[in-house]
């Protein structure tokens, strides 16, 4: 999203986090970081995070990437949160709705994965485009 977004001059605060802590602080995963490189992303400094309550406050939007995840953030979220929740790939066009995670797969997951993630990040911009917001 972030590289989409400064390829269109469009200045994007974006960062990741995770519902769950289980990860937190550790790196992507080295098959991820090594089919990221390849399409010219630099996810070396990537750490995972937990989903703050601030994160509510300060994001206009979260994306989640497949409903177990947008639930879990509806069920945490404050009553008076100001961003939207939503499908990471709500505005990205042919019919798939979830980012399936490629950990349990082989390498064409993650090159899958990052098909997705681009057609995601597009499709977000190109209505963000369109909104101003």
């Amino acid at each position: 999203m972030r590289a989409k977004a400064a390829a269109r001059g469009i200045a994007l605060h974006v960062e990741s986090a995770g519902t769950g802590g289980w990860h937190q602080g550790e790196g992507a995963d080295p098959r991820m970081v090594r089919a990221a490189a390849r399409r010219g992303y630099d996810l070396t400094a990537h750490r995972a995070k937990k989903v703050a309550v601030a994160d509510f406050y300060e994001f206009d939007r979260l994306l989640a990437m497949d409903m177990r995840n947008r639930a879990d953030l509806h069920r945490i979220a404050p009553p008076d949160r100001v961003c939207d929740i939503r499908l990471f790939l709500d505005d990205a066009g042919g019919g798939t709705r979830e980012t399936p995670d490629p950990y349990y797969g082989g390498p064409d997951g993650f090159e899958h994965v990052l098909d997705l993630l681009e057609a995601g990040a597009e499709g977000f911009l190109a209505r963000f485009d369109k909104s101003g917001r």
